[in-house]
């Protein structure tokens, strides 16, 4: 109980407050499907001109598994489930080997283990509550050179928390050995807080334990600015007028050519960002409630001054 009123003392939202509160309150069911399937919300926010990384096409039942021959023509490549969650479900596929590819890992796949895995991700093996699944084959992001020495065999991506149109908190989340070149926390990652006045990384989380240095590289992970983070705000506020959700996640890769993508949704984003932090985030979202109504008339630069200047 002690316990409890320190964790609420010190702001930090608890998973049942973060599902009545901010989920179910702002984030009305309908709208869902648009964020849970990958698919649609890739088609969604090229429509609307916001940047993500090229896909090659798409294979939504077995009747089109023999579209798959595609593959063939790339040596490079990310094959995702459409409805997966929590990194579940995707190869990153860096090189090629004669007639097998390289995972990031460095294990060999042939294309009957691609088609295999295709298959496995279709009957919904990776997907939320297992219902039947689709895939897509998308660009390899070239990761940025300033995360080279934080980063495993892998793409680190940025999770921003926008709140009511409003970035709130961010975390850098850094790829390692454990997670097999993916940036999740829940397979091992690692989750560096963001100042959101100007993108520097600080502290970090791996196991829902404070480290400060990469597991593997030892390299500390405080102090890395974030590329295009001005570009990250804008893009984030924008997509909040897209998709309707009052409470969400939105994950970024930048590329080293492309700058940033938007990689993903999430309406139910997870609360490790607030150990990456160091903070909670409720005195945040408090801040963002005060000024009521008027977040809906607030400009992109008034609500990024907003996140730059009391965040």
């Amino acid at each position: 109980m002690k316990e409890m009123d320190t964790l609420r003392g010190a702001g930090v939202l608890g998973i049942n407050r973060r599902n009545s509160n901010y989920i179910l309150g702002f984030n009305p069911r309908k709208l869902y499907p648009l964020v849970d399937d990958k698919l649609k919300t890739k088609e969604l926010l090229e429509k609307n001109g916001i940047p993500i990384p090229k896909m090659y096409f798409a294979i939504r039942d077995n009747f089109e598994l023999r579209k798959f021959k595609q593959i063939q023509a790339l040596d490079e490549f990310v094959l995702k489930p459409a409805k997966g969650t929590q990194g579940r479900g995707i190869l990153v596929i860096r090189s090629r080997e004669g007639e097998n590819w390289i995972e990031s890992n460095g294990s060999q796949m042939t294309f009957t283990d691609l088609k295999y895995h295709v298959s496995n991700i279709l009957v919904g093996l990776y997907s939320l509550g297992g219902n039947t699944d689709e895939a897509y084959v998308e660009y390899l992001i070239k990761t940025h050179e300033i995360f080279s020495k934080v980063s495993y065999r892998g793409v680190p991506d940025v999770r921003v928390i926008v709140y009511k149109g409003i970035p709130v908190m961010s975390m850098l989340r850094l790829t390692t050995k454990e997670s097999r070149g993916k940036a999740n926390l829940h397979q091992g990652g690692v989750g560096a807080g963001v100042k959101m006045s100007n993108g520097c990384t600080f502290g970090g989380v791996c196991h829902d334990k404070s480290v400060e240095r990469h597991p593997d590289t030892n390299e500390p992970i405080g102090g890395i600015i974030v590329p295009f983070w001005d570009e990250i705000l804008d893009i984030s506020i924008k997509t909040y007028k897209i998709f309707g959700l009052g409470y969400f996640g939105i994950d970024f890769v930048v590329d080293q050519k492309l700058g940033p993508l938007v990689l993903e949704l999430n309406a139910r984003p997870g609360l490790s960002v607030q150990i990456a932090n160091r903070c909670g985030i409720l005195p945040r979202l408090d801040f963002v409630d005060s000024f009521g109504e008027k977040t809906e008339e607030m400009s992109i630069n008034e609500k990024m001054d907003i996140t730059r200047n009391h965040f």
